[in-house]
């Protein structure tokens, strides 16, 4: 997708994708509302969801079956390739992908679809109420009627790391590898999920609340360049991000973009697939500990 490019801007707010929706040839919708520990998002989309906009799953469509490679890992690009066609998804036709308002699952969609090199653009919407009505509460609702889809997902559309890629990062002086978990599961005073707590040696904390709101909406760019200036990003650095298991990574690099770094990889393992190999170094306390 091109939403990541920097030739497009990657969010759309509500007003905007309503008129959109008016067009005799509107959007393509992918609804990817997810919650870390359930009830699952196709509920949700049961109960009402906006009109025409198709479910994908988060847990079994934009991510790999869990493993060695974290709790999230990307899909077979093949697999990726036949949800996006099954969805409606065109070649050089805008799709929006929308969540239940914290952005997580949005910006993974539209980061999984770009790492993918899928050719069409892709802005999240930031919040699914507010719609004025405009959607379909049918328990039962028709299948969306959509046109076919040809999109062709073509791995590499953006950087990714692999846990050496991002120990390299992690130590040297020309790069940051930024960890985005909150404060305590990065000092590892506590690990809710995984079974290891603390952070790799060297990376450095900014907290997913240090650049977007509870309401999934993003500081303003300049804002978000100073933000991550302070946290080491600055001009000639290389930068990577990684949370617990590569979702709220996803939603950094897509802030990242919007302050203007579009080199940006995501370590899509993330702390699950760190810890996975106990023979990788762990840091613990609140710096880097390289």
């Amino acid at each position: 997708m091109v939403a990541m490019s920097g030739t497009q801007e990657p969010l759309v707010e509500v007003d905007r994708l309503v008129d959109k929706l008016d067009r005799a040839d509107p959007p393509t919708l992918l609804d990817v509302r997810w919650r870390l520990t359930g009830p699952p998002g196709r509920d949700d989309y049961l109960v009402g969801h906006l009109p025409g906009a198709v479910f994908v799953d988060l847990d079994t469509a934009l991510c790999g079956p869990p493993g060695a490679g974290g709790r999230h890992p990307l899909p077979d690009p093949a697999a990726l390739q036949a949800t996006l066609r099954a969805a409606g998804v065109r070649a050089g036709h805008p799709v929006v992908v929308y969540d239940g308002g914290d952005g997580l699952a949005a910006a993974r969609g539209v980061v999984d679809a770009a790492l993918g090199g899928a050719p069409s653009g892709a802005p999240a919407a930031r919040r699914l109420p507010g719609l004025g009505g405009r959607r379909s509460t049918r328990r039962h609702d028709r299948r969306p009627i959509r046109l076919p889809g040809d999109v062709e997902v073509r791995p590499g559309g953006l950087p990714v790391l692999d846990a050496a890629q991002a120990a390299r990062l992690a130590s040297a002086d020309d790069a940051v590898l930024l960890d985005v978990r909150a404060a305590p599961r990065y000092r590892g005073e506590v690990e809710p999920i995984d079974p290891v707590a603390g952070h790799v040696p060297g990376a450095a904390n900014l907290p997913a609340g240090e650049y977007v709101g509870p309401d999934g909406r993003f500081a303003a760019a300049d804002v978000l360049r100073e933000r991550f200036t302070a946290a080491g990003v600055t001009e000639g650095r290389s930068v990577g991000a990684y949370c617990g298991s590569g979702v709220t990574a996803a939603q950094a690099v897509l802030a990242l973009h919007l302050a203007g770094r579009d080199d940006a990889a995501l370590y899509v393992g993330s702390w699950s697939n760190w810890v996975a190999d106990p023979t990788r170094p762990v840091a613990s306390g609140p710096t880097p500990g390289r």
